[in-house]
């Protein structure tokens, strides 16, 4: 098959005669129609995350066909639409029986290959994946919006993680009915209240929508980029803030009463935006971090102590895939706008130099090897 191989830090070679994957035990052949570069590939791709040891097929934000089945497979049928978990997990330990499948700890990541394992992912023609983590997808939805489940997925995870302000009934009744019974996110809290987003690339911008739709009621955007400032007004932000912008952190506690943001979403992981996270929050307010850019940074310690801060690592998904499909579906979570390119996979080496370059503003490129 057709494959998209990291030979070598940043180099690429289109391999024409990969080996074709087969099916085991509880397992499906997929042929991937869709798959989109993450962030996390492009910081991986010259060596610098070490999460990316060539030779290794990248990708993990994707969608395709089942086109054959293993032993003992029965629930999955060949010609069935679906995306599926970026993470293959156990399903049998205490983690994942409680839940937690994104702290499995056998998990493998599609696409990654760490050191102590490798895992090709979805940068070429077929995968064979577990059925449990396969999800279907509606016959109206295209591919390339399907591929953003996992990114979608990532978001909502990360504003499931804040507690949030209760907001009235009229608001519930809605989102259950727009839920429907049949939903897995049938019943989940409703939240509301006042919170700043620290970075509006991809993820941050899904984040944006993520807690419209989970019924925060404000949303402030901070970036360094000012068109990304701009979509985030448009995808839901009250405002939107220049991260450079002298006194920012005071401007924002301010801005939402005096003592700050009920709650701050990191989406960079570096130490400016993190400062910042933690200082625009209320006494008593919650910091979300989901950015991982960088391995260590300065921590004010003493802004999270006296004003008795609560610090969250977020990580991965664990169970948002059917809303994130939902949501993608009914517009709620706009991905359109953040689609910059649909590009053949062939063309994947292109396209991963000019997202490194970042001299586009490009958001998200989709790969498909058809």
């Amino acid at each position: 098959m057709k494959a998209l191989v990291l030979t070598a830090a940043s180099e690429f070679n289109y391999d024409i005669g990969f080996p074709d994957p087969v099916p085991g035990t509880g397992e499906v052949l997929v042929r991937i129609k869709a798959c989109g570069i993450c962030g996390s590939d492009i910081h991986g791709m010259d060596g610098r995350s070490g999460r990316r040891q060539p030779p290794i097929v990248m990708g993990h934000e994707a969608a395709g066909e089942i086109i054959a089945v293993g032993e003992g497979v029965t629930d999955w049928k060949v010609g069935q639409r679906v995306t599926f978990d970026s993470t293959e997990y156990c399903g049998e330990c205490d983690e994942c029986q409680s839940g937690y499948v994104n702290l499995c700890p056998k998990r493998k990541v599609l696409g990654v290959s760490p050191g102590e394992y490798r895992r090709h992912g979805c940068f070429a023609e077929k995968i064979v994946l577990p059925t449990r983590i396969l999800y279907t997808i509606p016959d109206t939805l295209p591919y390339e919006k399907a591929a953003f489940a996992e990114p979608v997925s990532i978001a909502l995870h990360a504003v499931n993680l804040a507690d949030g302000i209760e907001v009235g009934e009229a608001f519930a009744e809605e989102e259950e009915a727009a839920c429907g019974e049949s939903c897995d996110c049938h019943g989940e809290e409703v939240r509301g209240g006042t919170a700043v987003v620290v970075g509006a690339g991809l993820i941050g911008l899904l984040v944006i929508q993520a807690l419209k739709a989970r019924g925060w009621e404000r949303v402030i955007a901070v970036d360094l980029d000012e068109k990304r400032l701009e979509l985030a007004k448009q995808l839901g932000a009250a405002e939107a803030f220049h991260a450079k912008q002298e006194g920012l952190a005071m401007h924002l506690r301010e801005l939402c009463g005096g003592d700050g943001a009920d709650a701050s979403f990191e989406v960079v992981g570096a130490a400016a935006p993190l400062d910042l996270a933690i200082r625009c929050v209320r006494k008593g307010g919650q910091v979300i971090l989901v950015g991982n850019l960088q391995p260590n940074t300065p921590f004010p310690l003493q802004e999270v102590v006296t004003r008795q801060l609560t610090i969250r690592g977020s990580c991965s998904c664990a169970g948002e895939y059917p809303e994130a499909i939902r949501r993608i579906e009914d517009g709620s979570i706009q991905v359109e706008p953040l689609l910059s390119a649909v590009a053949p996979l062939e063309e994947g080496a292109g396209w991963f130099q000019r997202l490194y370059d970042n001299k586009e503003g490009l958001l998200k490129v989709v790969l498909k090897p058809e």
